[in-house]
This record gives structure tokens, sequence and C-alpha cells, in this order.
């Protein structure tokens, strides 16, 4: 039940927070950018709606595998953890049990998400070229030596889709270039899933009315939206990191690994810089959760429902 109920969720939480994502990702790599909105506004100016939503296929189709693995890890761990400590599944667990819980599915969806996340950034971070043609108003002193080609094009964007972004990436990197960033990605999830779902499961308890086993869905919506936000209050330093060492394969390379990666971009743009996203991480998880949350207890009730 909590494989299926945590992929729908997953793609829910998908659709809602999609081209923020795509937004956080430009702000992280692109220091051009003077904030969200010089962002939004230059993206939708260079590329219309349609740039918000480069690399959302591979996502929406990785997701749901993704997310089931994360809720699925989380409540197998927590029942395992409940059944060695008080001798039952269905014990009440204790804080650390569930941070624990939440730190082995941040682990495990590492592995899962790496390759992903790199086509993710890689397309979001390419610019689409266009065509440039010579202005007819532009006068010309004298005809050209030798005839000119009608345009003068510049090549298209490196990456046709996710899945031509992943095998070029194999190709031209090998497999490590599909896990770049993965270290970063690790110190990210972990600690970050941590945060997740025991703040969660603390805003639950809090919400839950007196008599009630659970809170109601505007408790639930809370809940959600609050432990997405304190998720990714932890994990936004790291997050800035891994999204610049994915990122780093298109032209000349220039952060060896993690801790050069973080130095430079530190030495750089100073500390500030690990925090950049942070408010757009924020306003994005809050509602993306609330969703991923409520339709994750949804369809777990619905289970439960069907199967009594």
């Amino acid at each position: 039940m909590d494989f299926v109920a945590g992929a729908i969720g997953g793609v829910c939480g998908v659709a809602v927070g999609y081209p923020l994502d795509t937004v956080k990702v430009k702000i992280q790599t692109e220091p051009k950018y003077r904030g969200i909105w010089h962002c939004v506004w230059d993206t939708y100016h260079q590329e219309r709606v349609r740039g918000f939503y480069r690399g959302l296929s591979l996502p929406v189709c990785t997701v749901s595998l993704v997310s089931s693995v994360s809720f699925g890890t989380y409540h197998h761990c927590l029942a395992h953890i409940c059944r060695f400590r008080y001798g039952s599944p269905e014990a009440k667990p204790a804080k650390p049990d569930i941070t624990l819980s939440g730190f082995a599915s941040g682990l495990v969806r590492v592995f899962l998400t790496s390759p992903t996340e790199v086509a993710k950034v890689r397309l979001q971070t390419q610019t689409q070229t266009q065509q440039r043609r010579p202005s007819a108003s532009w006068p010309s002193a004298a005809p050209p030596m030798c005839p000119a080609p009608p345009a003068c094009s510049v090549p298209g964007p490196k990456y046709r889709g996710p899945l031509h972004c992943l095998a070029t990436v194999a190709r031209e990197e090998g497999l490590r270039g599909l896990y770049k960033g993965s270290s970063a990605l690790l110190f990210r999830d972990g600690h970050s899933f941590a945060t997740y779902f025991l703040s969660y499961a603390i805003l639950c308890e809090q919400l839950t009315p007196t008599g009630h086993s659970q809170p109601d869905v505007l408790g639930v919506l809370v809940a959600g939206g609050c432990a997405g936000v304190l998720a990714w209050t932890v994990a936004t330093p790291m997050d800035v990191i891994k999204s610049r060492l994915q990122a780093d394969g298109q032209g000349q390379r220039r952060y060896r690994g993690l801790l050069h990666c973080v130095v430079t971009s530190v030495r750089e743009e100073g500390p500030r810089v690990l925090f950049k996203g942070l408010t757009l991480n924020c306003c994005r998880a809050f509602p993306v959760n609330m969703v991923v949350f409520v339709a994750y207890e949804a369809v777990l009730r619905l289970i439960r429902g069907l199967s009594t």
C-alpha cells in the first residue's frame, strides 16, 4: 500500500512543482540571474512556457518509482525497527526511529535519482538557441566576393531530450557522468528526508483532534507543506552544490569534486551562494508536499477501505 500511495503522491507533486524547480536550478547554476523574477522573465522571454518544462518527461516517468521506493523504504524500515525494539511493527515509533527510517529512505533514493537528476539539470540549464538571419535593412557597401548562405545558423541544443541526454552523457563521460554529483545528493537527501518524515510525524501528532487517531485533511495539508519547507531548508546548501556538479559537463569543467565545488563557489560568490534558491525551494515545497501527502494519505485510506 505504501509503495502505491507513494507513487501516486509523487506524480502529483511533480506536476505541481516542476516549473519552479526549473527556475530554482537556473538560479543555482547561472550567476547572470539577479533573482527569481528576473529568471522567470528571462526564461519566458527566451523560451516561452515550454522553457519551464524542459526535462519534465523523464521525472514524470521515473518519479512514481522513486517516490514509491522512498515511502515504501521509510515504512518498511520503520516497521522492522519497531518489531526489533518493541516486539511489534504496529507499535508507536519513537522520534529516533522515524529519523533513522527517513534517513535510510533518502539514501536509497539516491541510486535511482542521480541519472535522472543529471538529465534534468542539463536540460534545464541549456538555452534554446535560435537561428540568426541577416537583417534585410542593413545596407551593404559592396556585393560579397562569394555567395553567402541564406542564413547563418547556430548549432541547436546539445541535448534533444531526456533519453538523448542520458545517452550523450554516458557516451562522453561514462557511467560516472550519470552519477555526477551523487556525493552531494547523498548529503542532501539523507538528512533532508530524515527531517521530512520526522517533522511530518510531529506535526500530524500536534494537529490530530482530540479523540482521533489521524489529522483531518486540513491537518495533512499543513503538516505536509511545513514538512516540505523544513526539509528543503536543510537540503538547499547541498542542492546548490549538486546542481553545479551535475551541470558541470557542458563545455569546460570547473569543479574537480564536491569539496572543490564548495570552496570555489564560496570563494567566488560568498557563503550566501549555498542558500541560492532557498526562498524558491520553500515556496515550491509547501504546495508540492501538501499535494504529495494529501494524495498519499487519500490513496492509503482508499486501499484500506477496499481491502476491508
